[in-house]
């Protein structure tokens, strides 16, 4: 087993959709980024790529890159499961927690949980997401970005 640790923070702005976990979240902002912003799924994917000792996002995917340019982030999860695969591991277990203060997470937390599994090819009782505020407390406290952090085991594939 080997396991990874991800970290990915956005900023809030007007004019965007607001992704998170591969859901579309009603809110009157969304998050900035090159790519759809999903903060969920970076730090997901960061915590596999880390655990395979393959760099993270920005080096696999950049955002210098125009093919990256407001991209799903589920397409690169599905990227970074093909790379997992190709190493012959899959997923052991997945914990991650999203960190915003507005809007509330749990009404999205189970379909966040069904898109991740269905890319990474694993029942979704392997995904565990949890939500949290920061009670107010920096920039994600004061409405300014969301946050969110991953772990995940990967095991190799029986052949």
């Amino acid at each position: 087993m080997k396991v990874g640790i991800g970290y990915d923070v956005h900023r809030l702005v007007e004019g965007r959709r607001l992704i998170i976990g591969g859901v579309d979240i009603p809110f009157e902002r969304g998050l900035l980024g090159h790519s759809d912003a999903d903060v969920l799924t970076h730090a997901i994917m960061d915590s596999i790529l880390g655990a395979l000792g393959l760099g993270d996002i920005g080096k696999h995917f950049p955002d210098t890159d125009a093919e990256y340019k407001d991209i799903s982030s589920l397409i690169l999860l599905k990227r970074v499961y093909d790379i997992m695969k190709e190493e012959n591991y899959t997923i052991g277990n997945i914990d991650a927690i999203i960190v915003a203060q507005r809007p509330k997470m749990a009404p999205y937390i189970e379909d966040m949980k069904e898109k991740i599994a269905g890319v990474l090819n694993v029942p979704k009782e392997k995904i565990n997401i949890k939500a949290t505020t920061t009670e107010m407390l920096g920039f994600v406290g004061k409405e300014e970005g969301l946050a969110a952090y991953s772990i995940c085991s990967i095991v190799p594939i029986d052949k």
